[in-house]
């Protein structure tokens, strides 16, 4: 490098999932293959309606709209009513995105954050918070309680995620919680975006097809008392419609962030493509495929929780969503290490904060046969 070069490139953490490589070799050299259960990608049949409602649509000359079409945001406003009990959101103020990471990663650039600014996010979560904030110079601060924050961090408050059904946790926040949650952001000043793509999975008391509560969203009126100022909601269609390949989300909420948000985008050419605009309206208009899916992913957890408690694991939380939330008590990657022997490769908990230590998440996301592989090894030792 001559001393006139500059270094280009942002100084951002190596991605994590990098670190599983060795890992996954040494799983690969199991007799009857590895059982890769590290990461949440769908692995059943993009249902026949939706890939039909593509490949319709396929015939697109023109550029889409950043905003959606008309019919997919009605479409939206529909699914919300129906299935998220939010009546009464206009179609002004939804929106397609590229997939729920995508938005999770640039909300913070979008809102006009920067440094000085502190962004919140769960103690145990997903990455791309982190990120997010990071590529502004905001501050990230990781806590589930905004009580725990001196006065001078919450006054600098302008972000606060929400990851309800949680990844890696599968933990749910109630009404209460997320009402008391909305009451405090908003005399911070502060935007509330809550990461609700698992919310369709939910277990025992939050399984809905089994006589469970629904998990409540931050856009319901028992939450926000009927406004919707100061929130947004962040859905992807991924997990409950195996279109992870598609790169198919929505966010919905206040108007003017929303309009803010559409304009923005605008310049900066995040589209959804129109083909998938059209198979996310299908999508959203057919509940059959998603309980179906919901009931693969349901009988995958009641074969792999009792395999897990053999093991050694208890499992924590996992009220909702793609995963098992484990610990061994031990240090996480001997945990990983101890599963890696069978053949059987998990997420390590460190991948999601400090406090995921000691944890791994096992996802559910594995073929039938997959997971039986997976329970006879745990069974068996082997």
């Amino acid at each position: 490098m001559t001393a006139n070069t500059k270094s280009f490139g942002l100084a951002l953490p190596d991605y994590p999932w990098e670190a599983l490589a060795p890992y996954l070799a040494k799983a690969a050299e199991h007799p009857d293959g590895v059982v890769n259960l590290s990461i949440g990608t769908p692995v059943d049949p993009t249902p026949a309606v939706v890939q039909e409602a593509l490949t319709a649509a396929a015939d697109a000359p023109g550029y889409p709209t950043v905003h959606g079409t008309l019919a997919l945001r009605e479409a939206i406003v529909a699914w919300f009513a129906r299935r998220r009990g939010v009546s009464g959101l206009d179609p002004q103020d939804v929106m397609p995105t590229v997939g729920s990471k995508e938005l999770v990663a640039w909300l913070p650039l979008l809102l006009g954050l920067g440094a000085g600014d502190v962004v919140v996010r769960p103690k145990v979560a997903y990455p791309t918070y982190d990120i997010g904030a990071t590529l502004t110079g905001a501050t990230s601060v990781a806590t589930d309680n905004l009580d725990e924050l001196d006065a001078d961090t919450r006054a600098r408050v302008r972000l606060i995620w929400v990851n309800s059904p949680g990844n890696p946790t599968g933990s749910v926040r109630d009404a209460d919680s997320l009402r008391a949650l909305v009451a405090q952001a908003r005399e911070l000043g502060a935007v509330v975006a809550s990461d609700e793509c698992y919310a369709e999975l939910g277990w025992g008391e939050w399984d809905v097809q089994r006589g469970g509560k629904r998990v409540p969203s931050v856009l319901d009126p028992q939450v926000n008392g009927g406004s919707n100022d100061g929130l947004l909601a962040v859905y992807s269609l991924s997990k409950q419609s195996n279109v992870a390949g598609y790169r198919a989300a929505f966010v919905a909420g206040d108007s003017a962030v929303m309009a803010n948000l559409v304009n923005s985008r605008k310049h900066a050419g995040m589209i959804v493509p129109y083909p998938v605009q059209e198979a996310m309206r299908v999508a959203l208009g057919d509940d059959a495929h998603v309980e179906a899916q919901k009931d693969l992913f349901r009988g995958r957890r009641e074969r792999l929780l009792p395999a897990l408690r053999g093991f050694g694991l208890e499992i924590r939380d996992s009220d909702a969503g793609l995963y098992l939330w484990s610990t061994a008590g031990e240090d996480t990657w001997a945990t990983v290490a101890r599963l890696t022997e069978l053949g059987i490769v998990v997420g390590p908990g460190v991948f999601y904060g400090d406090a995921g230590n000691g944890f791994v998440r096992v996802a559910l996301t594995g073929t039938d046969e997959r997971i039986d592989a997976a329970v006879a090894r745990l069974t068996n030792r082997g």
